[in-house]
């Protein structure tokens, strides 16, 4: 099969961090060549950047803050995320909208998210955006600020497929984790039907979103049964399926290295 691209995980996870070369070996044997590793807060970046210096050339590193820990920047916290931009080749992120938190402040989010959109125009970045409960919003802002020029992804795709074409022309791609092997997931399934070939991607989001059936700290060697879910909901190959959501993730990510 196709060397695989984990377009979403989380490596520096301290659920992962303490048997990381196991995981990494795991993965490799399973056939997954790279990993796109996502920071979600300023205490968490300085590992991310230590993983991709650790493991060269299979863990990509992005840069972001998460909706769910705005409260918790710094004053200097954008000086800090451009420096760790300007550091190395990476994507931005992850970062986006959660309206699904208890006491959210809207406005506060939607701050944090554009200026990090426009931290990513500025360098020449992809991004990896989190939407939970807020796709109204997230279209509103994409209205607002236009095209992402050096697109992106929305990681664990959940919203409606008819959303879909609307935030195509963003230039935003579409990625599917172990949720949609769960066959209650009618949603996720549906969306995955609506997302054109050429913007369809494949993650774990681990340590969380085990695939259905599995036990224990999801992680990257879980890829596989991901892209055979997608696969078979697709009438797709196997082979097709890696080659496809393999593809775009190089597309994306691997320009700018």
């Amino acid at each position: 099969m196709t060397k695989l691209i984990d377009a979403h995980c989380h490596l520096q996870d301290e659920r992962i961090l303490p048997r990381l070369p196991d995981v990494i070996e795991r993965a490799r044997e399973a056939g997954v060549e790279r990993m796109i590793c996502c920071g979600t807060r300023e205490k968490d970046w300085d590992a991310v950047l230590r993983l991709k210096e650790q493991y060269p050339g299979i863990i990509f590193p992005a840069f972001g803050l998460h909706p769910w820990y705005v409260k918790d920047r710094s004053s200097g916290w954008l000086n800090t995320l451009r420096g760790f931009l300007e550091a190395v080749p990476s994507a931005v992120g992850e970062i986006g909208l959660d309206h699904a938190l208890e006491n959210f402040n809207e406005a506060e989010q939607t701050e944090i998210f554009g200026t990090q959109l426009e931290l990513a125009r500025e360098h020449g970045r992809p991004v990896v955006i989190h939407c939970r409960r807020a796709w109204e919003a997230l279209a509103g802002i994409l209205e607002r600020t236009g095209p992402l020029k050096h697109g992106g992804i929305i990681h664990s795709y959940s919203g409606p497929a008819e959303l879909i074409p609307g935030l195509m022309k963003f230039g935003l791609s579409f990625s599917f984790s172990g949720s949609v092997t769960r066959a209650g997931n009618r949603r996720a399934r549906k969306a995955l039907g609506a997302v054109p070939p050429d913007r369809l991607l494949a993650e774990t989001d681990s340590p969380d979103i085990l695939p259905e059936g599995m036990d224990g700290v999801n992680e990257p060697a879980n890829l596989v049964r991901v892209v055979k879910e997608i696969a078979a909901l697709r009438g797709f190959s196997e082979e097709e399926a890696a080659r496809v959501t393999s593809e775009n993730a190089r597309k994306i990510f691997f320009t700018a290295e």
